[in-house]
């Protein structure tokens, strides 16, 4: 009877715990894991050099079109491909929404934000896209934002002063987060002078790999290209580069998902340290 009982406290003892860890792990689930994000957020939000490295990006983009525009003086039809979260439009208040509530991204959290149509243009998108125009080109916005997202990412991006804000140039997602099909309809008729974008895949599928290693090796392969045809803008904030840390999984626990973040740092151990275990 004893040992009946025993056991069956043992068991119970197990269970509580198993209901604590998940209760814990949910916990922690998106506030948690969430406020990892702050740092990266608040440099978006405050920091002069993000404003500076923004500027500086569409700077070197000004300075490339019009190196194209000189270097192919027969080219009728022209174009500039732009992402647009991050890389036009930023949505700094959406992730720090995210980061104070509590709560996990989505699409339907996202199609709010995009309907509200207040994103601040990125600093200096604005005049670089105008100026782009005035030179000849136009301008393609390649997003992965979804189709009931159109209505509200145009009327952002009117209000914020942007040209070609029309359903033919938002190119959204369909059915696939490939951008190449978008960028080949532009290719049909247009050479396309720029690509500019916050992620290795606004640039090209080369860069799909599995492994954050393999995504590295690609972008050294590819060196020549960045400040020249691609030009990449800063996020820190998010993108294919997170997905990657977690093997893809995006359906990992919050509480793994930032065992694995901290797994990735390659951190330094003083000499002293490694002499006493």
């Amino acid at each position: 009877m004893f040992n009946t009982i025993k056991c069956q406290l043992v068991i119970a003892s197990v269970l509580f715990s198993q209901i604590t860890y998940a209760q814990s792990d949910d916990e922690f689930s998106a506030r948690e894991l969430n406020r990892e994000l702050v740092m990266a957020a608040l440099w978006v939000e405050v920091s002069g050099e993000y404003r500076a490295l923004a500027h500086q990006a569409f700077n070197v983009a000004k300075f490339r079109l019009d190196q194209f525009i000189d270097e192919n003086p027969g080219t009728l039809k022209f174009a500039v491909v732009v992402d647009v979260d991050e890389t036009v439009l930023s949505n700094i208040d959406y992730e720090a929404h995210l980061i104070k509530e509590g709560v996990y991204h989505s699409g339907s959290l996202q199609k709010s934000w995009a309907d509200e149509a207040i994103a601040p243009a990125i600093p200096g998108a604005v005049e670089f896209l105008n100026y782009a125009k005035n030179q000849g080109a136009e301008v393609f916005y390649v997003t992965n934002r979804k189709e009931n997202t159109r209505e509200g990412t145009l009327k952002n991006l009117s209000r914020e002063g942007f040209p070609f804000s029309d359903i033919d140039h938002l190119l959204v997602k369909i059915d696939t987060s490939n951008k190449q099909p978008r960028r080949d309809e532009i290719l049909e008729e247009f050479e396309i002078a720029l690509l500019i974008g916050d992620n290795l895949r606004d640039f090209s599928e080369d860069f799909d790999s599995k492994s954050l290693e393999e995504t590295s090796r690609l972008a050294e392969s590819k060196k020549d290209l960045f400040g020249n045809k691609y030009i990449l803008l800063p996020n820190p904030m998010y993108g294919d580069w997170e997905a990657k840390t977690y093997d893809g999984n995006w359906r990992l626990p919050a509480s793994k998902k930032s065992q694995l973040r901290h797994e990735s740092l390659h951190a330094w151990k003083p000499k002293e340290a490694q002499s006493h275990p």
